[in-house]
C-alpha cells in the first residue's frame, strides 16, 4: 500500500514537472537531491508554485528556482513561505527586490523566520547597522540567512576587530558596504590577503582604510589577483612606499584588471599625457576615473585651450566644476 502511494506520489510529480518545461535530465536531478518528492502532493506544489507567481517571480524563472531547491514545493505555503516573504517584504524598498533575492538564493524560503532570520537581524543590529542598511543587505545577499551567527559570522566580527576595526560601528559600517565578505572563510581568504597588505608596507590603520572603505579588497585571492597586480605595479617602476601610497589611496588597485585597467591608464599616462609615472602617486584617483569618458576627455579639453594642470587639478573635482576650473562653460553645454 505504502509503495503503492509512493509511487502515484512519484509519477503525479513527474507529470507536474513535465507539465512545467523541465526536462527529463533536470526531474532525474531533483528527485536524487529530495527524496522526499516521491511521495509529494501535486495539490502543494501547485499551490507553491502559484503563490510564487503571484509575488512577482516570473513563470519562465521558476523552473530554474525550482531546480536549485526542489523542496519549496514541499513546504507548508502558510506555515513557512508566506511567513519568510512577508518579512521579506518589510525590508525591501522595491517591488522586485524579494522576488529577485528568491531567485539568488531559493533556499531562503526553507529556513525558519523566528529561528534564523530574527536573530540575523538582531546580529547586525547589535553591531550597529542601520535599519534601512539591513534590508539591503539580506535582498543583496540572501545567503547570509544559511550562516551560522555563532561560528561563521562571530569569527568574522572577531577578525575585523582584530584589524582595530572595534569602535564607532566600524565593523557594521564594512559588513553593510559589502554583505558579501560574510560569505568568505577567514583562515583561507580574509587572514591572508590581510598578512597580505602588512607584508608589503601597509600599517594597521592603511588596513582600516580598506576594509572601511572597499572591503571587497580582502576578498580577492592573493595569489591569483594582488600578488600580479603588486607585481606589475613594481615592473611599471614604482618603489614599495609608493605602491603604499597607491594602494592606501586607492584600494581597488591591486585587484583590477591589468590588461583591461591599469596597463591601458599607465599607457595613456606616459605615452599620450607625456607624464611621468611617479606623478600619480600624489593622485591615486587617476586610476578610479573611466579612461575615455573622464581621462580623454579633460586631457583633450585642456590640450586644445593650451592648458596645463597637475593630474590632481585636472582630476580631483566633479565634471561641473573642472569646467569651470578652467573656463570650458562651452565644452560642459555640450556635455550636458
Amino acid at each position: 500500500m505504502e509503495v503503492t502511494s509512493t509511487h502515484n506520489g512519484s509519477s503525479s510529480m513527474m507529470w507536474f514537472f513535465k507539465d512545467r518545461g523541465f526536462d527529463d535530465k533536470s526531474i532525474q536531478g531533483m528527485f536524487r537531491r529530495c527524496r522526499r518528492l516521491e511521495g509529494a502532493r501535486q495539490e502543494r506544489a501547485n499551490e507553491n508554485w502559484a503563490y510564487l507567481k503571484s509575488i512577482g517571480i516570473q513563470e519562465r524563472k521558476l523552473p530554474s528556482i525550482i531546480s536549485k531547491c526542489p523542496k519549496i514545493l514541499l513546504l507548508g505555503l502558510n506555515e513557512k513561505i508566506v511567513p519568510m516573504v512577508q518579512c521579506l517584504m518589510t525590508l525591501g524598498t522595491k517591488p522586485h527586490e524579494v522576488a529577485s533575492a528568491i531567485a539568488k538564493f531559493p533556499h531562503i524560503l526553507s529556513h525558519s523566520v523566528e529561528e534564523k532570520l530574527c536573530p540575523l537581524l538582531a546580529f547586525f543590529q547589535a553591531l550597529g547597522i542601520p535599519e534601512k542598511q539591513l534590508g539591503k543587505m539580506i535582498l543583496l545577499n540572501p545567503r547570509l540567512v544559511s550562516y551560522s551567527i555563532e561560528i561563521k559570522l562571530a569569527e568574522l566580527v572577531d577578525f575585523l576587530a582584530s584589524l582595530g576595526l572595534n569602535k564607532d560601528g566600524m565593523i557594521g559600517k564594512v559588513l553593510a558596504r559589502d554583505p558579501f565578505i560574510m560569505g568568505y572563510s577567514v583562515d583561507k581568504r580574509l587572514r591572508p590577503t590581510s598578512e597580505f597588505l602588512k607584508s608589503i608596507g601597509l600599517t594597521e590603520p592603511d588596513l582600516q582604510v580598506v576594509a572601511v572603505n572597499f572591503p571587497e579588497v580582502l576578498t580577492r585571492d592573493v595569489n591569483k589577483v594582488l600578488v600580479p597586480n603588486y607585481a606589475y605595479l613594481r615592473r611599471c617602476g614604482f618603489h614599495d612606499q609608493q605602491i603604499v601610497s597607491l594602494v592606501v589611496g586607492y584600494p581597488p588597485i591591486l585587484i583590477k584588471s591589468i590588461q583591461n585597467s591599469l596597463e591601458p591608464r599607465i599607457r595613456f599616462l606616459v605615452d599620450v599625457m607625456g607624464r611621468q609615472i611617479d606623478e600619480v602617486v600624489d593622485c591615486p584617483c587617476f586610476f578610479r576615473h573611466g579612461l575615455k569618458k573622464t581621462l580623454e576627455v579633460r586631457y583633450k579639453l585642456l590640450q586644445k585651450r593650451n592648458l596645463n594642470c597637475s593630474l590632481s587639478e585636472m582630476l580631483e573635482c566633479n565634471k561641473k566644476k573642472f569646467f569651470m576650473k578652467f573656463g570650458l562653460f562651452e565644452g560642459y553645454a555640450l556635455s550636458n
